[in-house]
């Protein structure tokens, strides 16, 4: 975990419940400041994340699942893509309620997750996958081995020290292995036009549990420096253009549900239609124009 203590600088861009967001120069990419203690953040994504912050993730994530396994159908897709065909071995750094590694294990994966969410990682192994209810921290890295693949989705936002956790992580991947990371695509055009509109404040910001914010651009540069070599990036449906196109979905769950349906039907039509190269196609230029909702960024082990 990161010192909490140390001393970040940088232009503060927002501020936002006592936090600063900063373009950190020392970092690479946007983040609170100060930063909350570890043993605090720790308490709540063990005890309270899905419990208490997060009640329908699990329930929606079931709800959604044809959806969610067409992404994670072009996340094995690119790594079986990349690797030989007995490289077959993933580890999933805050694996959640376990549904992307209960994909993996029907495609014949060889799969890991290590989760701190007792909620999540009980409901992960009710699907029939192996989960370490635990955090990922110099400790229980030195006893997980390597892997083919290392997956981590929607976690770098929450934790103090991204650099720390993505260099230790590389430790226990394979040589040539594959690294896949998801990252909301935050201070996008689409959300820097809503809000110089006037019509809304950065709603996105949340310092309470998402610390940090990136780009295509720094998830980039903040893996080149571990020494990873990124050879895909890509985003998802932009949300915001709902937004711009009057949906204000911000603080209204039953609207924002029906806004996220329509991007879920958006990808499952393409598919039914044999469209789904397609639709990667569009993801991979929309990321490169840094509009999209997540980031979705791989990149390979070179030693």
């Amino acid at each position: 975990m990161k010192n909490t203590s140390e001393i970040h600088t940088g232009a503060v861009i927002d501020n936002k419940d006592g936090f600063d967001i900063i373009e950190c120069t020392q970092c690479g990419f946007k983040h609170v400041t100060p930063l909350p203690e570890p043993e605090a953040l720790e308490r709540f994504y063990k005890e309270e994340f899905y419990s208490v912050e997060k009640p329908l993730s699990i329930k929606r994530q079931h709800e959604d699942e044809a959806w969610l396994n067409l992404q994670y159908s072009d996340r094995y897709d690119t790594f079986e893509n990349q690797l030989d065909d007995e490289n077959r071995s993933l580890l999933d750094l805050g694996s959640g309620p376990g549904f992307f590694l209960k994909h993996g294990k029907e495609r014949g994966w060889n799969v890991l997750g290590i989760e701190p969410s007792i909620q999540a990682s009980q409901h992960a192994r009710s699907l029939g996958v192996d989960v370490i209810n635990d955090f990922f921290n110099p400790a229980t890295a030195s006893t997980l081995g390597q892997f083919d693949v290392i997956h981590a989705s929607l976690v770098l936002e929450h934790i103090p020290n991204p650099i720390e956790l993505l260099a230790l992580a590389r430790t226990c991947l394979k040589p040539n292995g594959i690294m896949c990371i998801t990252a909301p695509n935050d201070y996008n055009p689409f959300q820097q036009a809503l809000v110089k509109s006037g019509e809304y404040s950065p709603w996105w910001v949340v310092p309470k549990h998402h610390l940090n914010y990136f780009t295509p651009k720094s998830l980039t540069n903040l893996l080149n420096n571990i020494g990873m070599e990124v050879f895909l990036n890509e985003t998802t449906f932009p949300m915001d253009m709902f937004l711009l196109m009057g949906d204000a979905y911000v603080g209204n769950d039953q609207l924002g549900r029906a806004c996220h349906q329509k991007r879920m039907r958006f990808d499952l039509q393409l598919d039914k239609a044999g469209l789904n190269e397609t639709k990667r196609a569009v993801y991979r230029a929309l990321a490169s124009l840094n509009i999209g909702r997540e980031i979705c960024i791989y990149a390979k082990n070179i030693c």
